[in-house]
This record gives structure tokens, sequence and C-alpha cells, in this order.
């Protein structure tokens, strides 16, 4: 009877919980990020593998990077591996990316490689973190800012708020450069297609993904990753979702090495 339990509205010092101290420190630090990224060399719209990488090698490489994903989890299509099965398959080409961050890789000896969708997203999330990339999560781009003929950052709200079909004004992201890597909706690309003029692409609009073949999409996919439109880049599926390729589903070397290529892309012009 006599125990001392402690107290739910203390000063948070000693053995004492505070709960009104512990939601401060959550908001304060939140706001603290949020504000110090509010101006970033790199935004990337989607968490998904080749957002992910993306985010790493730039990161590594001294960039301030900002990655904002729609959903809670990360990973994309990576984390559900084939049909919530969690396998991923790749090949030569991804290994080194996976082993580097210490993904485990088993070679099935025929020119293919498996591993563990969960590990690997988040070894991948866990390195782009250390890398110092940031990574907001339950926040969408829902436009674009587009100043002097070319993408300078993004407009972005909660994903609860676009959900629920709120009228809430958003928030504002300068960018430097912006990466879509929202997958198969190639969501920013539809908005500056749509606001901004014709895209760099055969066509000059979002030409939307073709069936499943991996053979053709897991190609495509890298030699898709390319910047589309002033400021604006675009890399992993909805690389081939622009340019009208095909999907390749739970195979993954295109992807990560889409995220490698447009890493080097962004340095090469940024560095200019």
């Amino acid at each position: 009877m006599g125990e001392d339990t402690g107290s739910i509205s203390g000063d948070g010092k000693g053995d004492v919980i505070s709960d009104i101290t512990i939601t401060r420190k959550i908001v304060e630090a939140f706001s603290r990020q949020f504000q110090e990224y509010l101006e970033v060399d790199v935004a990337i719209a989607g968490g998904g593998p080749a957002g992910l990488v993306a985010a790493r090698e730039l990161a590594g490489n001294g960039y301030k990077v900002a990655l904002f994903e729609r959903k809670l989890s990360i990973g994309g299509g990576m984390w559900g591996g084939g049909m919530t099965f969690p396998t991923i398959v790749v090949r030569s080409g991804a290994v080194p990316v996976l082993k580097d961050v210490g993904i485990r890789v088993e070679d099935t000896g025929d020119g293919y490689y498996t591993a563990d969708s969960i590990q690997s997203v988040a070894k991948l999330t866990g390195a782009a973190c250390d890398a110092g990339a940031r990574i907001f999560p339950c926040m969408s781009v829902e436009d674009v800012m587009f100043q002097e003929g070319k993408v300078c950052g993004i407009v972005i709200n909660w994903s609860a708020v676009e959900m629920a079909g709120l009228h809430v004004d958003p928030l504002c992201v300068g960018a430097r450069a912006v990466v879509d890597a929202t997958g198969h909706p190639s969501e920013v690309c539809h908005v500056v297609q749509k606001k901004a003029g014709n895209l760099d692409i055969p066509g000059g609009c979002v030409q939307g993904e073709k069936s499943m073949w991996a053979q053709v999409g897991e190609k495509t996919v890298v030699e898709n990753t390319n910047m589309v439109f002033p400021g604006l880049y675009v890399a992993g599926m909805a690389a081939n979702a622009v340019a009208g390729a095909p999907r390749m589903g739970p195979i993954f070397d295109g992807m990560i090495l889409s995220g490698v290529k447009v890493a080097r892309l962004i340095r090469e012009e940024l560095s200019r």
C-alpha cells in the first residue's frame, strides 16, 4: 500500500515520468528537425528502394536530403516481398549495394540472389538515416514549387489530410533537385506535366507503365532514370511508368541501381 509508484504529473527529473514533458520533447524535437529541412539540396518523394538508395548515396556525399513518404511504413513494394512472402530477388548488379549496408544475400547458384525483404528495408532505411538523410513519413507530395521554368521544391501535406479530403493548405520545402520516386503512380511527374508543361521525354507526357516483363523492365528502369524536367528527376518504378516501359514485379536489381544512378546524376548537376 505504501509503495511509491511515481507520478504522472512530475517535472521529469529522477524516476518521475511526466506525460506533458514527454509530449513537449516530441513536439520540440520534430519542430526543430522539420524547420531544419525546409530548405534542402534534394527532396525525394517516395521511400521505396530507389528513394532510399538515392537518399543514402546523396547524404553520404554531403548533400542535405529529405525524403517524404506517404505511408507510415517505409520500403514501397520491397517491404511486402512477393505477395507478402518476405523475400526479394536481385541479380548480381545490386548485390554490392545490399551487402554494403549489411543485408544478408543468398546466392541461389543460377544468377539469382535472394534476400529477406524486411531486413532489406530496415537496413536500407537505417543506412539512409545514418548517412544523414532525414525521412518524414505520413507526408504526401501534392504539388511542386515552380519558378523561372524550373522545379525548385515540393508542396507537402499530411497524408491523413489528403485521405480525409479535408481542405487544409499545405506547406513547402525548397530544394535544388526533386526526385519522383513515387512508384507506379509517378505522381510528381503527373503534377508537373499538368501544371508546368511537357516533360523532357518522348511524347512529352507520362506514358503509363506496361504489363509485367521483368527482362525488359529491369533494364529500362535504369535507362529511364533521368532528369525529365529542369530540377525534376525520376527514379525507380516511376521511371518506367513515365516512359511507358514494363513493370518487373518482386525483382529489385533495377530499382536499387536506379537509386544509385539518380544520385550520380544529381551530384553531377549540382556540382556544376
